[in-house]
C-alpha cells in the first residue's frame, strides 16, 4: 500500500517507538490486505494493555495508514506532548459537549478527509476476567452511521502478556509475541437511512464488536464467553449486592437491639 501523509511527526514517533517495539516483542500481524488503500475508514481495536496502543499503532504504520486516535482534549494544549498529539494528526475529543455526536465531529472530518480513525469502542482496558473484548460504547458506530465509511474490525492478543492490564511490571521473558489480525469491514448497511436512535446505535454497536471478537477467537484457537463482559450491569449487581448487605447488617442490630 502506499504510504501517504504521514508527515514529520509521525516519522519522528516512529523513530523513538519502533526500535524498543522490535527489541521487546515479536510479530504476527495478519490482514493487512482489508486496511483500505484509499478513503477514509475506521478501524475498532479491543484494548487488553497499556503497551498495545503503541503497540497497534506500529502494524497500522506498516500498512501505510496511519491511524488518528481519539483522545481527551486537554492533552494537545501544552509542551511537547502537545505539540506531538497536534503534529501527528490525533483527534482531541471534548467530553464536556452535551451533544454525543458533537463531541466526535473533529472523528468525523477526519474519515471525510480521508484519514484512518482508530476507536477503542471498550472506552477502557478490558475488565473481562480472560482478556476478551467488553461491551462497547456507541461512538465508532456513531462515526461510522453518520459517514458509512468502512468499519475494519482489529483483534491483538500478546501487548498484555508483555504488560497485563493494570500490572505495574512488564514480563520481558521469554519474548513475547503482538498478534494482530484485521477482517473485512463490518457490514452496517441494515442501519443505513433510520433514526440514530440509542438502540440502534447499541445494536449496530454489538454488531461491530462481535466482529472485533470474532477476529480475537481466530488468534487465541478458541471461543469467547456466550455473553459479553458488561461493565455497567456488573456495578450494578456490586451496588445491589452492597445494598443487600447493608440492609441485613441493619436488620441483625435491629433484632439484636430488641
Amino acid at each position: 500500500m502506499p504510504r501517504r501523509r504521514i508527515g514529520f511527526w509521525y516519522r519522528f514517533a516512529a523513530v523513538l517507538c519502533k526500535p524498543p517495539l522490535v527489541v521487546l516483542i515479536k510479530r504476527d500481524w495478519r490482514g493487512m490486505e482489508n486496511i483500505p488503500a484509499e478513503g477514509g475508514f475506521i478501524t475498532a481495536v479491543n484494548h487488553n494493555s497499556h503497551v498495545d496502543p503503541f503497540a497497534y499503532a506500529h502494524y497500522q504504520y506498516n500498512t501505510g495508514r496511519v491511524p488518528r486516535f481519539l483522545a481527551k482534549a486537554g492533552l494537545f494544549k501544552k509542551g511537547f506532548v502537545g505539540a506531538a498529539m497536534r503534529g501527528t494528526g490525533q483527534i482531541p475529543v471534548y467530553r464536556e459537549s452535551t451533544d454525543a455526536l458533537s463531541a466526535f465531529r473533529a472523528a468525523i472530518d477526519a474519515v471525510e478527509r480521508g484519514e484512518c480513525v482508530a476507536f477503542y469502542p471498550e472506552g477502557t482496558l478490558t475488565r473481562d476476567p480472560d482478556g476478551w473484548p467488553m461491551t462497547g460504547k456507541t461512538g465508532a458506530a456513531r462515526v461510522a452511521l453518520q459517514t458509512r465509511c468502512p468499519v475494519i474490525p482489529v483483534a491483538q492478543w500478546g501487548a498484555n502478556e508483555l504488560l497485563p492490564p493494570y500490572a505495574k511490571k512488564p514480563n520481558l521473558l521469554p519474548r513475547k509475541t503482538h498478534h494482530v489480525l484485521a477482517g473485512p469491514p463490518v457490514d452496517l448497511s441494515r442501519f443505513y437511512d433510520k433514526e440514530m436512535s440509542p438502540d440502534l446505535l447499541k445494536e449496530a454497536t454489538e454488531v461491530i464488536m462481535a466482529a472485533i471478537t470474532a477476529q480475537l477467537e481466530q488468534i487465541r484457537g478458541e471461543k469467547a464467553p456466550a455473553k459479553a463482559y458488561d461493565p455497567r450491569e456488573v456495578r450494578i449487581a456490586q451496588r445491589r449486592r452492597a445494598a443487600a448487605k447493608e440492609r441485613a447488617q441493619a436488620q441483625q442490630e435491629e433484632g439484636q437491639g430488641a
